[in-house]
Protein backbone atom coordinates (compact mmCIF):
# COMPACT_ATOMS: atom_id res chain seq x y z
CA UNK A 1 0.00 0.00 0.00
CA UNK A 2 1.35 3.14 -1.32
CA UNK A 3 1.56 6.23 1.71
CA UNK A 4 0.27 9.32 1.22
CA UNK A 5 1.51 11.37 4.12
CA UNK A 6 -0.14 15.07 2.93
CA UNK A 7 -3.39 12.88 2.63
CA UNK A 8 -5.12 13.17 6.19
CA UNK A 9 -7.93 10.95 4.93
CA UNK A 10 -6.03 8.22 3.80
CA UNK A 11 -6.24 4.64 5.71
CA UNK A 12 -9.60 6.21 7.84
CA UNK A 13 -12.88 4.27 6.68
CA UNK A 14 -15.93 6.81 5.78
CA UNK A 15 -17.31 4.89 9.30
CA UNK A 16 -14.88 6.20 11.71
CA UNK A 17 -15.28 9.60 10.13
CA UNK A 18 -19.10 9.43 10.42
CA UNK A 19 -18.40 8.22 14.42
CA UNK A 20 -15.58 10.71 15.08
CA UNK A 21 -18.28 13.86 13.36
CA UNK A 22 -21.07 12.56 15.20
CA UNK A 23 -19.64 12.11 18.72
CA UNK A 24 -17.85 15.65 18.12
CA UNK A 25 -21.02 17.78 16.49
CA UNK A 26 -23.74 15.06 16.99
CA UNK A 27 -26.61 14.47 14.38
CA UNK A 28 -28.20 17.17 14.66
CA UNK A 29 -25.47 19.67 14.28
CA UNK A 30 -24.17 17.58 11.15
CA UNK A 31 -27.70 17.60 9.50
CA UNK A 32 -28.42 21.18 10.24
CA UNK A 33 -25.23 22.03 8.05
CA UNK A 34 -25.32 18.84 5.44
CA UNK A 35 -28.91 19.15 4.82
CA UNK A 36 -29.57 15.07 3.61
CA UNK A 37 -32.00 13.18 5.20
CA UNK A 38 -29.50 10.10 6.74
CA UNK A 39 -28.58 13.12 8.90
CA UNK A 40 -31.96 14.09 9.99
CA UNK A 41 -34.41 11.67 9.55
CA UNK A 42 -33.54 8.66 12.15
CA UNK A 43 -30.02 9.41 12.13
CA UNK A 44 -27.70 5.90 12.10
CA UNK A 45 -24.27 4.98 10.74
CA UNK A 46 -25.48 2.19 9.04
CA UNK A 47 -27.87 4.44 6.78
CA UNK A 48 -25.34 7.37 6.31
CA UNK A 49 -22.65 4.50 5.18
CA UNK A 50 -25.52 3.16 2.43
CA UNK A 51 -26.25 6.83 1.27
CA UNK A 52 -22.53 7.94 1.62
CA UNK A 53 -20.79 5.50 -0.19
CA UNK A 54 -23.52 5.73 -3.45
CA UNK A 55 -24.00 9.25 -3.37
CA UNK A 56 -20.35 11.10 -4.57
CA UNK A 57 -21.41 15.08 -3.97
CA UNK A 58 -22.51 13.92 -0.30
CA UNK A 59 -19.43 12.25 0.96
CA UNK A 60 -17.36 15.01 -0.04
CA UNK A 61 -18.78 17.42 1.93
CA UNK A 62 -18.60 15.28 5.10
CA UNK A 63 -14.95 14.54 4.11
CA UNK A 64 -14.80 18.49 4.39
CA UNK A 65 -16.64 18.67 7.67
CA UNK A 66 -14.11 16.01 8.77
CA UNK A 67 -10.64 18.11 7.23
CA UNK A 68 -12.43 21.02 9.01
CA UNK A 69 -12.84 19.59 12.26
CA UNK A 70 -9.26 17.77 12.81
CA UNK A 71 -7.81 21.35 11.62
CA UNK A 72 -10.22 22.88 14.50
CA UNK A 73 -8.93 19.75 17.27
CA UNK A 74 -5.48 20.81 16.04
CA UNK A 75 -5.42 24.82 16.93
CA UNK A 76 -7.13 23.89 20.40
CA UNK A 77 -4.61 21.15 21.30
CA UNK A 78 -1.75 23.70 20.24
Amino acid sequence: METQPNNPLHGVKLEQIINDLVTHYGWEYMGHIIKIKCFNSNPSVKSSLKFLRRTPWARAKVETMYLNMLKQVGQTKS
